[in-house]
């Protein structure tokens, strides 16, 4: 990667004008959320000139609520759908050993078994998590990096999971998968990576209409509407993609997780499931993060009426969460453990049947003015949707660059596991930014923790706005750290950002 792959205010406003000024790119993405980010990279790296919009901030909207997850897809194979199984074991092993070791790591996963399961079902648990290691196989993920599934017993259970029920627990199956350090982080990486080969990456940047031509847009943070032109488009809008392709018809789906400290949950530093009584392969789990915090998810509630920027849990969904993890612990967790929540909402394709059943497969749609519109999947096969969409794109619209290549593309930051365990600098950065960690350390002045519950450094907040593309505090606080997920933390790390905006000249 040579190229420069920074993004800033600076950035954005001369690439604008540029972009605006009559030429005519290859082609326009519409959305940076993961799909529309990934979108960019791959026809960056085909050698195609690209404009990458987005009406908001990157990683807005859906790629900023998963469960931080890239896994192998052990729930679809449960339910027999073999082939997009494979296709995220697949994605999640390219993302572990060559585009993003820096961001993913090894979780296990525990599913307990107590004396009041039901006989056979820990023994189905098992078999699934062995199908899941027969496609890590397929997919040639090494097992040095995610170890086959054993069953433990209670002793291991409790170690690896200390705040679970203690009553009737006779032992648990104990698999691994992949998380990640964070979904916007990876949609961040892949923007400025795609900007590293070329991609000007625009955010704040509507589109009021868009054909297969180009679009109509309009400077968020001025008001001035301009036009785009290129030679194709695709729409990545996820759950907004039927605003700009009316044709499209989506189903949108609510998947709320709740934040707690970590303590609350007995500090397991493994994913613990709790199965959902009455649906056979569905759990809710606790999943494990930096800075001290567990998310439990998720739901899977349809959305009817209009789709907000911002979707929020409602009091059912926190007490269905509850309920249901509850089952497995020692301790209860009560709303006084709450400390935070998030919902978000999955662009699902129409279907019959209930929400959590519909296909998490995408589909490229083409439009009859020649838009390209991407939807559906999942974060895990973010790189496959995307090569699928502009090999769609170069074909229909006679565009030419060259074959796919972003399998062997690392990400920014990205370095082998060896060479990040050599990096001189907190483990903490190294999870969050690679190889470019060290970059964050320059100054000795912007290293102290904001508080002892928010481990954020100023030089975060530095980097976020120097090399990242923030604009404002929310881009700070709720999607390059993640620290607004917290209400307190948010409040706590307010000021800081306040003067990272004031220091770079932006306020």
């Amino acid at each position: 990667m040579t190229g420069d792959s920074r993004l800033n205010r600076q950035r954005r406003e001369r690439e604008l004008a540029e972009v605006t000024d009559g030429r005519v790119v290859d082609l326009l993405v519409i959305g940076l959320g993961i799909t529309g980010a990934g979108v960019a990279l791959d026809a960056a790296t085909r050698g195609l000139s690209v404009v990458a919009i987005d009406a908001h901030d990157l990683a807005f909207g859906t790629s900023r609520w998963s469960s931080k997850l890239a896994h192998g897809g052990l729930r679809y194979l449960a339910k027999g759908r073999v082939g997009i199984a494979h296709e995220s074991a697949v994605e999640r092993g390219v993302l572990m050993t060559r585009t993003a070791p820096h961001l993913t790591r090894a979780v296990p996963w525990l599913v307990p078994d107590f004396v009041d399961d039901p006989r056979h079902a820990g023994a189905l648990t098992y078999a699934g998590f062995v199908g899941g290691d027969l496609l890590r196989r397929v997919a040639h993920t090494p097992g040095s990096l995610l170890p086959r599934p054993r069953r433990i017993g209670m002793s291991e259970a409790m170690i690896h999971a200390p705040g679970l029920r203690r009553s009737g627990l006779r032992g648990a199956t104990l698999g691994w998968d992949s998380q990640l350090t964070d979904d916007a982080r990876l949609v961040v990486a892949v923007a400025r990576t795609s900007a590293a080969h070329g991609a000007r990456v625009l955010t704040r940047t509507r589109a009021l209409e868009a054909t297969g031509d180009g679009a109509r847009v309009r400077d968020e943070l001025t008001g001035s509407a301009y036009d785009i032109r290129a030679r194709a488009v695709i729409n990545a809008t996820g759950v907004w993609a039927d605003q700009l392709a009316p044709g499209i018809s989506l189903r949108p789906s609510r998947g709320t997780h709740l934040v707690v400290r970590s303590e609350a949950v007995g500090a397991a530093n493994c994913v613990v499931n709790a199965p959902v009584p009455g649906h056979f392969g569905r759990f809710v789990f606790t999943l494990p993060q930096l800075d001290g915090r567990t998310y439990i998810g998720l739901t899977d509630e349809a959305v009817d009426g209009p789709v907000p920027d911002e979707p929020t849990p409602t009091q059912g969904e926190v007490d269905f969460l509850l309920a249901t993890v509850n089952a497995v612990l020692d301790r209860a967790i009560t709303t006084d453990d709450v400390i935070g929540a998030y919902a978000g909402l999955r662009p699902l394709i129409e279907a019959d049947g209930a929400t959590a059943d519909l296909s998490r497969e995408h589909a490229v749609l083409v439009a009859p003015d020649g838009m390209v519109t991407v939807v559906g999947g999942k974060l895990t096969t973010y790189r496959r949707m995307a090569q699928d969409a502009v090999d769609r794109v170069v074909r229909e619209r006679h565009l030419g660059g060259g074959p796919c290549i972003t399998a062997r593309t690392p990400l920014v930051g990205a370095a082998s596991r060896d060479e990040l365990a050599r990096i001189d600098a907190p483990s903490r950065l190294i999870r969050r930014y690679g190889a470019e960690a060290p970059l964050l350390l320059t100054d000795p002045g912007r290293l102290a923790m904001i508080s002892d519950e928010v481990p954020t450094i100023p030089a975060e907040f530095d980097f976020a706005l120097s090399h990242e593309g923030a604009l404002d505090v929310d881009d700070l606080l709720d999607r390059r750290t993640r620290v607004g997920l917290v209400a307190a933390d948010r409040a706590a790390a307010l000021r800081t950002a306040q003067e990272s905006l004031a220091a770079y000249g932006t306020d």
